[in-house]
C-alpha cells in the first residue's frame, strides 16, 4: 500500500503508516486518509513518527480520529517517535495519555518499552 508522502506497509499483520519530516494543516487531510485507507478493517495500527520533526495540531486530530476508529474496531492507534517536538505536543494536548507512544517500530510491534 501506499499513499504519496504517507507509505504504508503491513508489518507483523500490522499496519504501519510512515509519517514524512513535516504534517501540518496542509497534509493532515492526506495523514487521515492514509490512516484511514490503511485501517481497513484492522484494530491495531501503528504511525511511524521516527523521521517527523514537526507535526501541528491538525496532524493531531489526524492522529485522534484515526484511533477512535481504531477502538471502535477493539484496536487502537499507537505512535512511534523519539523527537523531542512531537512528544511534547503529544504531551501539551494529553494525548500521551490516549495514544500510546513507542521509541521504536519493533517496541510498537511487542507493546514493549511504552514510555507513555
Amino acid at each position: 500500500m501506499h499513499d504519496g508522502a504517507f507509505p504504508c506497509t503491513v508489518v507483523r499483520g500490522v499496519p504501519v503508516v510512515t509519517v514524512p519530516e513535516e504534517v501540518d494543516f496542509t497534509t493532515a487531510a492526506q495523514l487521515a486518509a492514509a490512516l484511514t485507507a490503511t485501517a481497513g478493517g484492522h484494530g491495531r495500527l501503528v504511525a511511524d513518527m521516527t523521521r517527523t520533526r514537526f507535526c501541528d495540531l491538525a496532524a493531531l486530530r489526524a492522529l485522534t480520529a484515526a484511533h477512535e476508529r481504531a477502538r471502535a474496531s477493539g484496536g487502537g492507534l499507537v505512535v512511534v517517535t523519539s523527537s523531542p517536538l512531537v512528544l511534547r505536543m503529544l504531551e501539551l494536548t494529553g494525548l500521551d495519555l490516549v495514544i500510546a507512544t513507542f521509541a521504536s517500530l519493533e517496541m510498537a510491534m511487542t507493546g514493549a518499552g511504552a514510555g507513555r
